[in-house]
């Protein structure tokens, strides 16, 4: 039998944003690396914040950050990799030509930018098709419910499968 327990009631985004750092820590990542993103930005101010226990490691571009964090994996560390969904597309070579044929699986969370076709034009193509896009790679995703965090953050790590798949958190609203 399985029981659910609850999740204390977020408030706010900022809240929301330190509950998906503090559930990667509790399910034993230590290190985030990413390109800022404005929908991830409480989750970007809280790693920098001298509160946070985890460790940040900026990145220029998507695909450093990819390396960074796998450099990490493959020295025994469970990194975490923050994006834009525009920076995914850009980061498409590395996942497909790196990590995914050399399992080298890592959590991505991912700012789901034009989902509603209410965003810069830039992001309505990888918006509109964000979700076709991590299905034809095979990368399981959950979108981020702002209310559960922390349970959000579980299920994607479910489809992580103890690093055996790279999954993805998409976040629609900002955190």
């Amino acid at each position: 039998m399985s029981v659910k327990t609850a999740e204390p009631p977020v408030s706010a985004p900022a809240d929301a944003a330190e509950a998906v750092v503090r559930e990667f820590l509790d399910q034993g990542f230590s290190h985030f690396t990413g390109v800022p993103c404005s929908l991830l930005k409480g989750i970007f101010r809280y790693l920098e914040s001298p509160a946070s226990p985890a460790t940040y490691l900026p990145a220029p571009r998507e695909d450093s950050a990819l390396g960074v964090a796998s450099g990490l994996a493959v020295a025994g560390e469970r990194p975490v990799v923050l994006m834009q969904n525009s920076g995914l597309g850009y980061s498409l070579n590395v996942l497909t030509s790196f990590n995914l044929i050399y399992d080298v699986h890592l959590p991505l969370v991912v700012s789901w930018r034009g989902h509603d076709g209410n965003d810069a034009v830039e992001h309505d193509v990888i918006g509109r098709e964000l979700p076709r896009l991590l299905d034809v790679f095979d990368l399981p995703w959950t979108v981020l419910d702002p209310q559960a965090p922390r349970r959000s953050v579980r299920e994607c790590l479910a489809h992580h499968d103890g690093g055996r798949r790279t999954s993805v958190l998409v976040v629609r609203e900002g955190v």
